[in-house]
């Protein structure tokens, strides 16, 4: 599952790791790489272990060390690694840098920007990449470091650094369409048309692995219905955006989806199951689902149909000729406020955008946000990361402005989650809507 991604969504929880730690002059920096007592560095790093494995964090911190021999690296790489590390956190003891997306159902990442427990980093833009002479803001990709989703609190500190991207969008058999001379939708009319055809042939239109992708697909479907001036205003909570004609017309497009969405999606829609429902694309008894390029490596060693090819489509347009999104989700690297070690883990990040640590990263499978990169894609991958080479295709990033805690009000759950409830008919539509509407009322006020 996404690391969220993977690629899923919002819960809490609190952070671990112990850490103990010595410093010294980083050799061929521009600042210090720790403290200033002349002894070297022992960083300590917290990585999620995700579909990209562990063996390339060690491979990373190898590499890190042989740039920067003054830093010793400890890892701990776990795929429960708010589990892990929580313990230490409490009792109040932080790993330096930490890979851990927001998205993911406990949520650490967001409790601790809610706790404003998040180091600023924007300095490291301005730094060269250790063991280069390119600045780090001159090698990550354009809009990556001015959304919500790096700088939380808005305005143009930034928080997180962008790690790991992928764009998202309609996962589905090329080799199915091109049999039934089916041409890939570009509107909502479009899908209802392909749904009726499906349906025909006695298949689905649709599935989805867990209701939380569909902070994604919801997403594009934003920016789809009303630009990046709906999409903002939703996100930051502005009165009534979300009963707004454009919001609504996501809000209905979604409700009439359950029409054309295979009969076990919802029941296999948890974390235990979602690949049944992943597997309803491969078997061709559901068209299309909304997910991210790490299904392919999700589903590698799965079953599926004779010739089956992977293909990704962007959100439909709302009308014909409208512009259309794919949401582009990556991970996050972040310092936490109370980490020993903050000068030796703000270089740490600034090598993750090195041609060597890009490269390593690549032959995992994970793809950095950094220049030239697609030109060292596989022609499979160059499919996903080409997307936005299409007409009419832009990307779409971005995600909740943060706000302080309010007890009970979780809107990404409100959101995303009740999807379920949609799909099985145990909630309406405009419940739904008032649902949000209300979280985002209640949210409003308590924003940073």
């Amino acid at each position: 599952m996404r690391k969220k991604r993977l690629l899923m969504l919002v819960t809490l929880a609190i952070l671990t790791l112990g850490l103990a730690a010595c410093s010294g002059t980083k050799e061929g920096s521009s600042k210090s790489g720790g403290s200033d007592d002349g002894k070297q560095v022992t960083l300590h790093v917290a990585a999620l272990e995700s579909a990209y494995g562990k063996d390339m964090w060690d491979q990373i911190a190898k590499s890190y060390e042989k740039v920067n021999k003054n830093v010793k690296i400890e890892l701990t790489i776990k795929k429960n690694l708010e589990e892990v590390i929580r313990p230490n956190m409490q009792a109040g003891e932080y790993p330096d840098a930490v890979l851990l997306a927001t998205g993911r159902e406990e949520a650490l990442t967001e409790t601790l920007i809610k706790e404003d427990g998040l180091e600023e980093i924007t300095d490291i833009l301005d730094e060269n990449i250790p063991g280069e002479d390119t600045k780090v803001k001159d090698k990550i990709l354009d809009g990556f470091t001015d959304t919500l989703a790096t700088n939380p609190y808005g305005g143009d500190k930034t928080y997180m650094a962008p790690m790991f991207y992928s764009p998202t969008g309609l996962f589905y058999n090329k080799a199915l369409f091109e049999e039934k001379g089916w041409d890939v939708p570009k509107t909502w009319d479009d899908m209802w048309k392909l749904g009726d055809k499906a349906k025909k042939e006695d298949m689905s239109l649709f599935t989805y692995p867990i209701a939380g992708y569909f902070d994604t697909f919801i997403n594009s479907m934003l920016y789809n219905a009303g630009g990046p001036e709906l999409f903002n205003a939703t996100m930051n909570y502005e009165k009534d955006a979300w009963k707004s004609q454009e919001a609504t017309e996501v809000f209905d497009t979604v409700g009439k989806l359950k029409d054309y969405t295979q009969k076990n999606t919802v029941a296999n829609a948890n974390p235990n199951d979602f690949t049944k429902n992943q597997q309803l694309v491969l078997d061709n008894k559901a068209l299309m689902m909304p997910n991210g390029n790490w299904v392919v490596d999700e589903m590698k060693d799965a079953p599926r149909a004779d010739g089956f090819e992977w293909g990704m489509m962007p959100i439909p347009a709302v009308k014909d000729g409208g512009d259309r999104y794919a949401y582009t989700f990556f991970e996050q690297m972040w310092i936490p406020k109370a980490a020993e070690n903050k000068d030796a883990a703000k270089d740490f990040i600034a090598y993750m955008y090195s041609d060597d640590a890009a490269d390593i990263f690549l032959e995992n499978g994970a793809v950095q946000p950094i220049q030239g990169i697609t030109d060292k894609l596989d022609d499979q991958k160059k499919t996903f990361y080409s997307i936005y080479d299409d007409e009419g295709v832009l990307p779409a990033m971005g995600t909740f402005a943060s706000t302080k805690p309010v007890a009970g009000v979780n809107i990404g759950d409100t959101l995303y989650k009740t999807i379920d409830s949609v799909m099985s008919g145990k909630k309406s539509v405009s419940q739904w809507q008032d649902e949000v509407e209300k979280a985002s009322d209640k949210l409003r006020d308590a924003k940073h």
